[in-house]
């Protein structure tokens, strides 16, 4: 299995609540294929082989003060944010992301009561074919920075045929050390591990991982060290691992395939192999966590692909593309204490 870069510790311009996610595949895009949603042109990348990631040394200070507002309530937990992250970052424009880090107005409540769904919901669709491709975001971190698994970056452009995988470095996307870029419209989120993140949290390894954020459906995102015995915090901590593989063999060729060794280059090069792992197809499992004592399904980021999970597995609200909303009050700086949803103490 290709491993995915991990050093040390180891999208998305404004967006709005628009509803649940339909149980059913989406349509196809908008413009037709080979098209973006805005009927823009996509980019005919033809490249087929993974490449080891370049990352920009994430030194310098973000350009503003990081800003934002967990609060929860019966109703959800809604987070208020200007997407700047608490964090060194990277160069921005650099030469692979040609956007500089701009903060954002973002405004979003995510299920207090998540509920475990009775079907997966795909993000950027499966890696077995279907569903539309990019634009999907899977979560939002405790310094109200997106997490972002998808690209809109395809073989020959076809925006419904193989998608690029951001770690897979085919496509060099000016990631920096915390596997973090910019939309063209300057907001800053997350493609793998918020390594700046996870250590502002205290994150260290052979520990419980810290909360790390929320997952669109509500339940709770951790970066993977957990529980040996998913239900007893007395049982000692492993390294949770992903039950995705590469694929055996070569992709289909001709003119409307890249050809080629599965070799993590794509999202298809994937496939999930049941019990390959410790974490099931959303890479989560049920578990009591520090801040779940009587339990919960969480999310664990993983070393390995997917890294950031590529399904819910409960409900999720849609997080998507927009203009900065209007009528945002500026939160203050700064996370208060507050209750994640189901009781415990506050993420520290």
């Amino acid at each position: 299995m290709q491993k995915i870069p991990f050093i040390g510790l180891v999208g998305i311009a404004g967006f709005f609540l628009i509803g649940e996610l339909s149980a059913q595949r989406p349509g196809p895009l908008p413009g037709g294929p080979g098209q973006r949603p805005s009927g823009r042109q996509a980019r005919q990348h033809t490249e087929t082989e993974s490449q080891p990631l370049r990352l920009v040394p994430a030194n310098r200070n973000p350009p503003v003060a990081s800003e934002v507002s967990i609060k929860a309530d019966q109703r959800g937990v809604r987070i208020e944010s200007n997407s700047i992250p608490d964090h060194k970052v990277g160069r921005f424009p650099n030469s692979g992301n040609p956007n500089e880090i701009r903060d954002q107005n973002f405004d979003v409540v995510v299920p207090a009561k998540p509920e475990e769904a009775g079907h997966i919901t795909y993000i950027n669709g499966s890696p077995n074919g279907g569903g539309r491709r990019g634009f999907r975001v899977f979560g939002i971190t405790l310094d109200g920075v997106m997490m972002e698994p998808g690209t809109a970056e395809s073989w020959m452009g076809q925006m419904d045929g193989w998608n690029y995988e951001a770690l897979g470095g085919a496509i060099d996307l000016g990631l920096d050390a915390n596997y973090a870029h910019v939309q063209p419209g300057g907001t800053y989120h997350y493609h793998g591990l918020p390594i700046g993140l996870m250590k502002r949290l205290g994150y260290k390894t052979g520990d419980h991982s810290p909360m790390i954020g929320w997952a669109a459906d509500g339940f709770p995102i951790y970066a993977m060290y957990g529980y040996k015995d998913p239900l007893d915090p007395n049982s000692g901590i492993e390294e949770l691992t992903t039950s995705y593989q590469l694929r055996k063999g070569n992709r289909p060729g001709g003119t409307t395939n890249p050809g080629g060794e599965y070799d993590g280059a794509f999202v298809q090069d994937y496939e999930f192999v049941a019990g390959s792992g410790t974490l099931d197809e959303c890479n989560g499992r049920f578990c009591v966590t520090p801040e779940f004592p009587d339990g919960t399904y969480a999310y664990f980021l993983s070393r390995e692909w997917p890294v950031l999970p590529r399904a819910f597995r409960g409900t999720p609200v849609e997080l998507k593309f927009g203009n900065e909303m209007e009528g945002f009050e500026r939160p203050g700086r700064g996370r208060p204490p507050f209750p994640p949803p189901g009781g415990g103490p506050p993420p520290r």
